[in-house]
């Protein structure tokens, strides 16, 4: 069974899923955003059946998993599947891989027999995304010494503060922490014509009344100044597609808010 982290939530939350119900599943597999801490533990406590993590997009579907032959290593999504070249390429350009351990763009190499063949007719936006012989499909990681590739997210959907650029994932990985939210997600917001910010929009959990000043410090005693935010938004819900998939691109400060 394949989806989104949002659908093994719901599952969890309102289908109380029972290991009987499973009896023909072999497993779960999560793509699309960052899972939650404790998805993967909750779902295998209730089903007694496996939960994985993949990496793919429609150019080539998912080409990086773990799975009964990858164990789950934290912060991992697993491993380049069988018969897959990828590597990390830099940021600001050229076809030479990184190190092992630096962060860049995750590339597939354009022999992969799952590639797309090309985008039609548009010769400018599939030109962008090869180089040399790398499909780069936008996507940052990290590779470790173990092959593992750790997401860090959207290339475009990198904030920038005080001239860093800051992953949303970094951010949210740490709030997801306070015991007051049930989900976060962040985003570069301008508060001026001339003057952006890093803003968390925060859905609590139910009976909790989080403050936006404990959120503050507590975010301000695990990341770097830079990485903190500047804007506190609290929301019943964080804007998804269709299939559960966060819509970053929809945050936005509601009218009247106050940055202080």
């Amino acid at each position: 069974f394949a989806g989104v982290p949002g659908v093994y939530r719901q599952m969890l939350k309102y289908g109380k899923p029972a290991p009987s119900d499973f009896g023909v599943l072999r497993h779960g597999l999560m793509a699309g955003e960052s899972p939650p801490p404790g998805l993967f533990e909750d779902w295998e406590a209730c089903t007694k059946t496996p939960l994985y993590e993949a990496l793919g997009m429609s150019e080539i579907s998912t080409y990086v998993s773990s799975g009964p032959g990858v164990a789950r290593r934290p912060g991992a999504v697993g491993k380049a599947q069988a018969g897959r070249r990828i590597t990390v390429l830099p940021l600001e350009g050229g076809s030479a891989p990184l190190p092992t351990g630096e962060e860049g763009l995750l590339a597939v190499h354009r022999s992969d027999p799952g590639l797309m063949l090309g985008y039609w007719q548009r010769p400018g936006e599939e030109a962008q995304v090869y180089r040399g012989e790398w499909f780069v499909g936008g996507d940052l990681a990290v590779i470790d010494a173990d092959d593992y590739v750790f997401h860090r997210g959207r290339a475009n959907d990198l904030m920038k503060a005080l001239g860093y650029r800051v992953s949303p994932l970094e951010v949210e990985a740490v709030l997801t922490e306070h015991p007051s939210i049930a989900e976060v997600a962040c985003a570069e917001v301008k508060v001026r014509a001339d003057v952006s910010v890093i803003a968390a929009f925060i859905v609590p959990r139910p009976n909790a009344h989080p403050d936006a000043g404990d959120i503050e410090r507590f975010a301000a005693a695990r990341l770097a100044a830079h990485k903190c935010p500047r804007c506190i938004v609290f929301v019943d819900a964080l804007p998804r597609t269709a299939n559960g998939k966060l819509m970053r691109q929809a945050l936005s400060l509601p009218n009247g808010f106050s940055t202080g």
